[in-house]
């Protein structure tokens, strides 16, 4: 693997790992008091559990690779 794989590689696991926790972060704040903005915020959060859940499937496999270039 040549040393622009590699960058590339770190790149997208730094922005995957940023993504992840500003997903956590946005479920630290919890739900809104208003019904309708509550409701929209449930419809949200299972979009972002399908994100999240594919970022951490794609992070996993790029720290493999990395681990097997040390």
């Amino acid at each position: 693997m040549s040393e622009d794989e590699k960058a590339a590689l770190l790149t997208k696991r730094d922005e995957l790992r940023a993504r992840i926790t500003a997903i956590e972060n946005d479920y630290k704040q919890g739900l809104d008091a208003d019904a309708e903005e509550r409701a929209q915020q449930l419809e949200n959060a299972e979009v972002q559990a399908g994100i999240a859940k594919a970022a951490a499937e794609e992070l996993t496999a790029i720290e493999e690779q990395l681990a097997r270039l040390k």
